[in-house]
């Protein structure tokens, strides 16, 4: 793979990080975006704040901050050839305790915030006659689990996977594919201390490491004949469960 720019949105931590931080050891020039960007600034001086890494913190529902992750990556390394949608946010709430507002906050967040970003790289891939968009959301779409409610979220998260779909329709021919990498239980400080009590959703019996995310995300990158396709990175969590 011929060095590359990648945009990694949410990228202050957890899986984000990761995957910026396994491109920048491939080699490849990375863009990272978080909301906060004191905590954004602790992830580029981690990541070694090199030449080939830039930074930009926004709210990414707002269509200004992936227009200028664009302006970024084109004015400083001249193209964008992969958008890691990463950026999102997850809660648990009962469905009738869910008011309007608690649903927007997840349909702005995880799917505008996916949406938009993506339109703001599109011209550029196009005139590259080549990309690649990853979006990173959950098995749990096809996946209920009853006793953890979690509608609003889930709601927004399937969208994104209908949206993969339709994206690379629609800009298959340009030779754009688009793609969704679905994680189960990862161990990341989301989780804190409890990410191994977990183990017992995914057939391994086990939660996923970071590295196990970022190998499927860089693969998908890499490959020229994948696309509308999604990934479940889950030990099997979407395929089964263990009764014990």
């Amino acid at each position: 793979m011929k060095k590359q720019t990648i945009i990694v949105t949410g990228a202050a931590s957890g899986i984000g990080k990761g995957i910026a931080k396994y491109f920048l050891e491939k080699g490849h020039n990375v863009v990272i975006n978080a909301l906060n960007e004191d905590t954004l600034e602790k992830a580029f001086a981690e990541l070694g704040a090199g030449d080939n890494l830039a930074m930009s913190a926004g709210d990414v529902s707002q269509k200004a901050t992936g227009e200028k992750l664009a302006a970024i990556a084109i004015q400083k390394f001249g193209s964008i050839d992969v958008l890691i949608n990463n950026a999102g946010i997850f809660e648990s709430k009962p469905f009738l305790e869910v008011d309007e507002a608690y649903l927007d906050k997840f349909l702005k967040t995880n799917l505008k915030g996916t949406y938009f970003t993506t339109q703001s790289v599109i011209p550029q891939m196009l005139q590259q006659k080549d990309g690649v968009v990853i979006n990173i959301v959950t098995p749990l779409v096809n996946h209920g689990l009853g006793g953890w409610p979690a509608t609003a979220p889930i709601a927004s998260k399937g969208a994104i996977h209908a949206l993969t779909i339709q994206l690379a329709a629609e800009f298959g021919k340009q030779n754009i594919r688009v793609n969704t990498v679905a994680p189960g239980v990862i161990r990341t400080p989301m989780h804190g201390d409890n990410a191994d009590s977990s183990a017992g959703l995914h057939l391994l019996n086990r939660v996923g490491e970071i590295d196990d995310v970022a190998e499927m995300v860089y693969t998908v990158a890499t490959s020229n004949f994948i696309t509308g396709t999604i990934i479940n990175v889950d030990g099997g969590k979407a395929a089964g469960h263990n009764l014990n």
